[in-house]
């Protein structure tokens, strides 16, 4: 399946001219996945600062972050939908410019309540970029540079989470904490610059008498969607009456959205999607394998810090090979799906994880920070070439009109990997520490913490991997599509 319409505005990526462009439209995409991942990873690191600052307390000035995080998770379908409908092009335009002007408000902002509103804005301006960057590589590269597209878009995403904590620390530091959200503005405005320039216009595809855009399923899924992110995060992994009760709202409000998508001629997910086996495999360990990763930023530094005494700036610099191995492995991972499929890849990717949770699961203390470096690299090597796999194996052959929503399915289903994985290997890590709390567990309660966390998530990746191998076919073939929903 050839990209949509590039004949006209990308005629062929072996000519020089062409070939620019292309390269500075996948540029602009880059940079604005660049900005999402950096607009979470950069706030965390001035928490205490705003702490301070707004003589608030650690509940209230953590919701600079969730603000954030809830705005990606509840909206990120809605906007890829929007995309479909409007044209993505334009979204994507629209949502980079919010993104500046959001951090201009929460640079300025005089209270904490307007600096949370100003991350909710910039959130949702986040959730237009993850969600289009993806939808948009199908109209900017030729299907055979696919993975390599992707695999750029995943070292960018790496980066701006490595780039984060540092880049953080430096700017609150020298200029205060204003200077972590006004930083966005010189790189958004050069993003949306990069992007107005260069990226293809085109109209979107959509059927006559089918192009409205659905309102009561926005609400209910944001409301089922706002109500698990909360869940999980609220209580840090101890499940009390309001946890339990935000499930089953959750509960509730999926119920309702299901039922309102079966009426709609337009619904916001049209539910013949998840006929698509290769769809529902990428989703599924997609969100499985985020569950895991949550687990390497959150007992990491706690095993770094008490079971091997490190001090809190090697604790950082060690946190940071995660995300640094992972920038310098999109790209060659990409070559490699380009090179051998997607299938392959995917299951070399999952397999070199559950090897990397092994090591950590049976990780002694006496290899030493080495011993965790390792094992940090082997899994975050099988993350990157996984991702990069996965995100290609679901985006590849899908129709113009349908991009925006499922890249908004695709990132959904991370997010929600990282909240389960907050929530509920945090809560097994708390299993194996005293009552008391982390403040009086010993260096060996803390490393059996780590050994039980990574058997949990052992058990996730194999099941991931036991997925991908039932329902993950191979590249779908035309005759298969009208089965499978992408056509």
């Amino acid at each position: 399946m050839k990209p949509v319409n590039t004949e006209q505005s990308l005629p062929d990526m072996s000519g020089a001219p062409q070939a620019s462009s292309a390269r500075w439209a996948l540029t602009s995409l880059a940079l604005a996945t660049l900005l999402a991942s950096l607009g979470t990873s950069v706030a965390t690191v001035g928490l205490p600062a705003l702490a301070e600052a707004f003589g608030a307390s650690f509940q209230a000035v953590q919701w600079v972050v969730l603000a954030y995080l809830l705005a990606i998770s509840t909206l990120i379908v809605s906007v890829g939908r929007l995309g479909d409908l409007l044209g993505r092009r334009p979204l994507l335009l629209a949502g980079i410019l919010l993104f500046t002007l959001a951090s201009i408000l929460c640079g300025l902002a005089p209270s904490l309540g307007l600096l949370i509103a100003g991350r909710t804005l910039q959130g949702l301006g986040a959730a237009v970029m993850m969600t289009l960057t993806l939808a948009l590589v199908g109209e900017t590269v030729d299907k055979d540079r696919t993975g390599r597209a992707m695999g750029l878009l995943a070292t960018l995403s790496a980066v701006g989470t490595a780039l984060g904590p540092s880049l953080g620390g430096t700017l609150v530091s020298v200029f205060g904490w204003q200077a972590i959200f006004l930083i966005n503005v010189p790189l958004g405005l050069l993003t949306w610059l990069l992007a107005w320039r260069s990226l293809p216009s085109h109209r979107p595809e959509t059927s006559a008498g089918k192009t409205g855009f659905d309102i009561t399923g926005t609400l209910l899924l944001a409301a089922a969607l706002g109500a698990y992110a909360l869940a999980m995060t609220l209580g840090r992994g101890h499940f009390g009456a309001i946890n339990i009760a935000l499930l089953l709202m959750a509960v509730l409000g999926g119920g309702l959205f299901v039922l309102a998508q079966r009426r709609l001629a337009s619904p916001l997910i049209p539910l013949a999607l998840f006929r698509d086996r290769l769809l529902v495999s990428g989703l599924a360990t997609s969100a499985l394998v985020a569950t895991v990763m949550m687990a390497t930023l959150l007992v990491g530094p706690f095993y770094l810090s008490i079971s091997l005494g490190l001090a809190a700036p090697l604790v950082g610099l060690v946190l940071a090979v995660g995300p640094c191995v992972a920038a310098l492995t999109g790209v060659p991972a990409g070559r490699l799906v380009d090179r051998f499929g997607v299938r392959p890849m995917r299951l070399v990717g999952l397999a070199t994880m559950v090897l990397g949770c092994v090591m950590l699961a049976l990780l002694s203390s006496a290899l030493g920070t080495g011993g965790y470096v390792m094992a940090i690299v082997v899994t975050t090597l099988g993350y990157a070439l996984f991702q990069t796999a996965n995100n290609t194996a679901v985006m590849a052959d899908v129709p113009a009109q349908k991009r925006g929503v499922v890249a908004g399915l695709l990132n959904l289903s991370r997010n929600l990997g990282f909240f389960t994985g907050a929530s509920v290997l945090g809560a097994v890590f708390a299993a194996a520490l005293p009552t008391s709390g982390i403040t009086a567990a010993t260096p060996e309660e803390v490393a059996n913490g780590l050994h039980l966390t990574f058997f949990a998530a052992l058990s996730l990746v194999v099941l991931a991997l036991l997925v991908a191998l039932q329902w993950g076919a191979p590249e779908p073939l035309s005759d298969h599509q009208p089965s499978s929903g992408r056509g």
